[in-house]
């Protein structure tokens, strides 16, 4: 039997996926990090470092900013998380 979870309200208020304009994380250049993967802001199209990458550039984007909502920046990868609802969705 499948589960199905209702989308939280900020997944679904996501009209347009914001794609990634790059495939760098803009915080770890400026300081020569490496990074592991990639996310794109859904509010307002910065990418950044993932959670397992040295400094999680994308988990503090969106508490400081309160934008809850990233997607994957990699390529054929088609999910997004909601950082408040701690919730994964497909698009």
């Amino acid at each position: 039997m499948a589960l199905h979870l209702k989308k939280c309200e900020h997944v679904q208020a996501i009209e347009t996926v914001r794609s990634p304009s790059n495939y760098e994380c803009e915080e770890c250049i400026k300081t020569g990090d490496p990074w592991v993967h990639l996310r794109t802001c859904q509010s307002c199209g910065t990418t950044l470092c993932c959670d397992s990458s040295p400094n999680k550039h994308a988990s503090k984007h969106a508490a400081s900013h309160e934008h809850p909502v990233i997607i994957s920046a990699e390529p054929n990868e088609k999910w997004m998380w909601c950082y408040i609802h701690e919730q994964i969705a497909r698009y």
